[in-house]
């Protein structure tokens, strides 16, 4: 608990440290927000999250002998909290702006490009979204890849600006620009 008071000092804002379970070898930058119930657990792997980000309750980030790198700027599990968990070997890379939201979790590797988007109680394996801006870009189809529903993605690859929108099966949804759920006029 009292290593856990101390990230403060290095300008991490714990909201409830009685709640917060933080490995002593996981690498914060400053600026973070880590909200209650938050749990970053490094088993022999390794984990860096980026200055900027905030974490809400119940996002659980496990780095059991593979590595959690997320960039600066991300806003991961608020709407239900977010799982990230890398096995042996496993990579899971997550960019900057990035937003993972709503309770659902990424397994084995996966890249999660800049400005990219999940949202919704997706399980995501394997999968690839694309680098873009984040979701405040005026423009749609420049945004990061999104995954946005409920269910299971594995394998799959989301371009900058496309979407897919699923509740089951992400493999077999349809693939849509952004700007067809966000068109203008």
């Amino acid at each position: 608990m009292a290593e856990t008071v101390a990230l403060a000092g290095r300008g991490i804002l714990i909201l409830d440290p009685s709640s917060t379970l933080i490995s002593g070898d996981a690498h914060l930058d400053e600026g973070i927000v880590l909200w209650p119930s938050i749990i970053i657990q490094n088993l022999g792997g390794r984990i860096d999250i980026g200055r900027g980000t905030e974490l809400f309750s119940g996002t659980r980030i496990v780095a059991a002998g593979g590595a959690v790198t997320i960039g600066a700027e991300t806003d991961i599990g608020e709407e239900g909290g977010f799982t990230i968990k890398a096995g042996s070997g496993d990579t899971i890379d997550i960019g900057d702006g990035a937003r993972l939201l709503g309770g659902g979790s990424l397994s084995l590797t996966n890249r999660i490009g800049r400005g990219a988007q999940i949202l919704g109680p997706i399980r995501c394996q394997n999968c690839t979204l694309g680098d873009g801006g984040t979701y405040r870009d005026p423009v749609p189809d420049q945004r990061g890849g999104v995954l946005k529903g409920s269910g299971a993605a594995r394998h799959v690859e989301v371009p900058q600006g496309h979407v897919i929108q699923a509740f089951g099966l992400f493999t077999d949804a349809v693939m849509r620009r952004q700007s067809y759920f966000h068109p203008k006029g």
